[in-house]
């Protein structure tokens, strides 16, 4: 096989791959730029004669779109970064307060809710969240969302702090920086990429998660985009270009921010290994 062939080969395919994967988005997007079913029907992957961006405006206003909007974003972020300074603290006491035994055993307690499915946790939470009287409010998402993203959070910071140099601490101390201190501004700005990874790992599985919000909130007000997009869907079954349209909307937010942090995800997911 030529050189030529041989170095264009990978490329080639991973082409292939990429137009796979972005082909249905495309239809998807195509389809909620146009104006009604029949255009949809007699040129399903045709470029839109005229783009019809009124569908937008209908199903972010008449639809609830906005509402599940807010709701998923605020919920989303809101779980994700409390996650991340919980995680973080219990990386720094793990990985930097040399504690030999009492944090090998709290560090594998915590991984061993890894091992657990979310699936298999479902009645007991329900229960809990049932008797603890948080059933239809946020605080039934929230709470599980944020427990529920710990021991990945945990691992993949305890696997990077782990890589920072115990000099920079001791020369801290010297300069009279107390724990909280230097874990604030020594610790942290060295595990941005670590926690930017982290935060947006996170930050789609809230925003996809869809069994919890499902079961746990039932009032219209508090529905999130996975369990409102299903009402959307039963109330504008005919109408496929803002069916569409809502699908656009909620996926696109998650990938402009995967689009502008990947560089810095791919760098979490890797330097603590790469360090250690």
């Amino acid at each position: 096989m030529p050189k030529v062939i041989k170095k264009a080969l990978p490329h080639l395919l991973l082409l292939i791959y990429v137009f796979i994967i972005l082909f249905p988005f495309v239809f998807v997007l195509f389809s909620s730029l146009k104006e009604s079913n029949d255009q949809i029907v007699t040129a399903p992957f045709g470029f839109p004669v005229q783009m019809a961006f009124d569908n937008y405006v209908d199903a972010w206003t008449q639809a609830k779109i906005s509402k599940y909007f807010f709701n998923s974003a605020y919920l989303s972020v809101s779980a994700a970064v409390s996650a991340i300074l919980i995680a973080a603290a219990t990386a720094y006491a793990l990985s930097r307060m040399r504690f030999d035994k009492s944090s090998k055993a709290i560090y594998q307690f915590i991984l061993i809710g890894m091992l657990i499915p979310g699936n298999v946790l479902f009645i007991a939470q329900y229960i809990l969240i049932q008797k603890l009287g948080l059933l239809d409010t946020h605080w039934a998402l929230y709470l599980p969302y944020t427990a529920g993203a710990l021991p990945f959070s945990v691992l993949l910071i305890v696997a990077f702090m782990k890589a920072i140099p115990s000099e920079l601490e001791e020369a801290a101390i010297v300069d009279g920086l107390g724990v909280i201190r230097s874990f604030i501004r020594i610790i942290l700005p060295l595990t941005m990429p670590a926690l930017v990874t982290v935060f947006i790992i996170n930050l789609l599985g809230n925003w996809n998660e869809y069994l919890l919000a499902n079961f746990f909130i039932s009032k219209d007000a508090l529905k999130t985009l996975p369990t409102g997009m299903v009402g959307f869907r039963d109330a504008f079954q005919t109408s496929y270009p803002l069916v569409f349209t809502g699908v656009v909307i909620s996926v696109l937010p998650i990938l402009v921010i995967y689009a502008f942090l990947q560089r810095t995800i791919i760098e979490g997911l890797t330097a603590g290994s790469v360090k250690g």
